[in-house]
């Protein structure tokens, strides 16, 4: 009897959804790699045009920060010929926006879309790309940091020399590390498994090492924060989900919110027909302090009260 009544059920609400004549989309979505950020983005997305009432299907794939299969993943949406293909982090936007002309593209978490050649200008994408761009504010980062150790005075940062999001935010980093009185000191590293020892290669020599959102280093970060907490050297992230994982403080967007955001630019060329290169691209212009007093114990680091009392969120266990 139950089986008999979910059946009459389904086809009641699936005679209503074609009554009604709701229009269902595919999406499909090429993340570049697994890690929170990332996730919450999707996740923001998602939920974004749910609750604007848009039925869709999502093809889910994740490279794993391996290039050969983010081509292979362009590859196969090609075939699977989708109303609309989120593209999530610089490498899978700029493979996916060069092997894809026909199908509107949206990036998020893209740091730097007009370096990285996805759009002609963030007011005038041109073509069939934009989105959302995930820059944060490095130089405030960098002052919090001098604001939180006022005595440091050589800060690392490890990237992949191969992300040119990474490559923009480093020189950022070196401009505003100059102006804040601070000597940058760089270890690169060309995959996930080298983050431990360019980590590794700045014990000694720096006061605490910044993180910008690098999507190799971010996806291994655990192996940063075990050389943090072994050799007692305060780590900031560029971004929350890794400061409330293991970091000293951030001044950050929200990724979940960069996500939303995103979401509702999918609906309008979705369900209102404009297209791609009639929307700027978006970034956001509210950042979140977070602290994590329970990380900071760890590092013997004191985090001065008047940061602590401003921050929206402390991580304190």
């Amino acid at each position: 009897m139950k089986t008999f009544l979910s059946l009459i059920v389904a086809s009641c609400v699936s005679a209503f959804g074609l009554a009604s004549g709701a229009q269902a989309y595919t999406v499909s979505i090429n993340q570049f790699v697994e890690h929170p950020s990332l996730n919450e983005s999707v996740r923001g997305f998602k939920e974004q045009l749910a609750e604007l009432g848009l039925e869709v299907t999502y093809n889910e794939h994740n490279a794993q920060a391996d290039m050969p299969t983010v081509t292979q993943i362009v590859n196969q949406i090609v075939d699977e010929k989708p109303d609309l293909i989120l593209a999530v982090a610089t490498p899978s936007a700029q493979i996916t926006a060069q092997r894809v002309k026909d199908t509107p593209i949206l990036f998020t978490a893209v740091t730097d879309p007009v370096d990285a050649k996805l759009v002609a200008s963030l007011s005038a994408p041109g073509g069939n790309v934009t989105g959302t761009t995930d820059l944060n504010p490095v130089s405030a980062q960098l002052a919090l940091i001098k604001e939180i150790q006022p005595a440091a005075k050589n800060i690392g940062i490890i990237y992949n020399a191969g992300e040119s999001n990474s490559v923009v935010q480093v020189e950022l980093a070196r401009r505003a590390a100059a102006a804040n009185g601070l000597t940058l000191v760089e270890a690169v590293t060309a995959d996930t498994a080298g983050v431990m020892v360019a980590a590794q290669s700045l014990i000694g020599k720096v006061d605490a090492i910044y993180l910008p959102t690098d999507n190799t280093v971010i996806s291994s970060i655990e192996a940063v924060i075990k050389v943090s907490l072994d050799h007692k050297i305060p780590i900031y992230p560029a971004e929350d989900d890794s400061v409330r994982k293991g970091g000293a403080a951030v001044l950050s967007i929200s990724y979940y919110q960069l996500g939303r955001q995103t979401g509702r630019m999918a609906a309008r060329i979705l369900k209102d027909g404009v297209k791609p290169s009639e929307l700027a691209v978006e970034e956001q212009t509210d950042f979140m302090l977070i602290v994590n007093t329970a990380y900071a114990a760890k590092v013997d680091l004191a985090i001065p009260a008047p940061v602590v009392s401003r921050a929206s969120e402390n991580i304190e266990k």
